[in-house]
């Protein structure tokens, strides 16, 4: 049996991380490993216990959760963060992709899609609330200059913006999925950006898939 998915899960109201907890809970898939009710804390318990992905609040004291991202994505580049907020102002939403979030969801999504959307970001896969992409075109300002991407780094790009996760890029490519990684490292640094989500928004803006395809695939 695959091992289950560690999720830390950080907000600073206690009765939201206790509901979260137990929906996950339900999950046999999923292990919630720890909670953190601010930024500060989350990024210690990474550290501690390196969890898979994040759930990650935005508006919290001591440390926002874009600082947390910042901070996590930096040390710890292996564990995805997903924004889970209520906060859907271009600023946050631009922010958190800035800061290397895979995902933008909305504390409304039902509990059985943000399993899912867990599930898809611990494989690579970028998760976006349909409201957050619209919002991303607008405020994530294209890279200046990118180095030119190869022929299979295009290949896999455009796999990314359609939100395949590493496994399926791989099986569609015929290369192995740490050759994949490779690819995806590759993409980030020639364009100057921190997160997948970032990338598929310069392919959306360079034409190689449209932004609706971005947002039914990534929901």
């Amino acid at each position: 049996m695959a091992m289950a998915i560690r999720v830390l899960i950080t907000d600073d109201h206690g009765v939201v991380r206790q509901g979260l907890r137990m929906y996950l809970g339900l999950d046999p898939e999923l292990e919630v490993v720890g909670e953190a009710a601010n930024g500060e804390e989350a990024l210690r318990m990474a550290r501690e216990l390196g969890p898979d992905v994040v759930l990650m609040d935005l508006l919290m004291p001591v440390m926002d959760g874009i600082e947390a991202t910042r901070a996590i994505r930096a040390e710890l580049p292996d564990v995805e963060v997903i924004a889970l907020t209520s906060v859907l102002e271009d600023v946050s939403v631009s922010g958190a992709v800035k800061a290397g979030a895979i995902g933008y969801l909305l504390k409304n999504t039902e509990a059985e899609d943000l399993g899912q959307a867990i599930k898809a970001a611990a494989d690579g896969q970028v998760q976006l609330a349909p409201e957050a992409a619209a919002r991303l075109m607008r405020e994530v300002r294209a890279p200046e200059s990118p180095e030119p991407l190869t022929e299979r780094e295009i290949e896999v790009l455009e796999l990314v913006a359609r939100g395949k996760a590493n496994k399926q890029i791989s099986a569609a490519l015929f290369i192995g999925e740490k050759t994949v990684k490779a690819h995806v490292s590759s993409i980030l640094a020639k364009l100057g950006v921190q997160s997948r989500t970032q990338a598929a928004l310069h392919a959306v803006r360079t034409g190689l898939v449209s932004l609706e395809e971005l947002s039914e695939e990534s929901w």
